[in-house]
């Protein structure tokens, strides 16, 4: 059991999971600073409150803290777009790699052979004469 531990740990994946968890984390913390001492200042000047977080009503015994729940609104929001940001990016990067990548040889020879075949024949391919005759 427990080399089958050690082998499923050191999967890949496993270890790139557990990266982008501890780097989120860490992501986490920043939007939320970023947020708490630099945008809700910002915003605070426009609507004449300083702190979001402080924004509050009651209703009979019950304090409703919507500033709190406008913060947690704005992180959202801003790690929401970081991360397609950041998938967008890379699935640019993946898709030049895909183009960059060179056709397997034994692709490139079937495609040789098929156009010899041709040219020996003197035909063109069965999909090609179905749609000059069709039927």
């Amino acid at each position: 059991m427990l080399k089958e531990f050690k082998a499923f740990i050191s999967k890949g994946n496993v270890i790139d999971m557990a990266v982008g968890v501890i780097i989120g984390s860490a992501f986490t913390g920043i939007v939320s600073s970023l947020v708490k001492n630099i945008l809700n200042p910002l915003i605070g000047l426009f609507i004449g409150n300083i702190d979001l977080s402080s924004l509050s009503f009651k209703v009979g015994g019950a304090t409703f803290r919507y500033g709190v729940f406008l913060n947690a609104v704005i992180n959202f929001f801003i790690i929401a777009f970081v991360v397609f940001m950041i998938v967008k990016i890379l699935g640019k990067m993946r898709l030049r790699q895909d183009q960059k990548k060179p056709t397997p040889k034994s692709e490139q020879y079937l495609a040789e052979i098929v156009t010899l075949l041709k040219q020996e024949q003197g035909q063109s391919s069965p999909t090609d004469t179905e749609t000059k005759n069709p039927k």
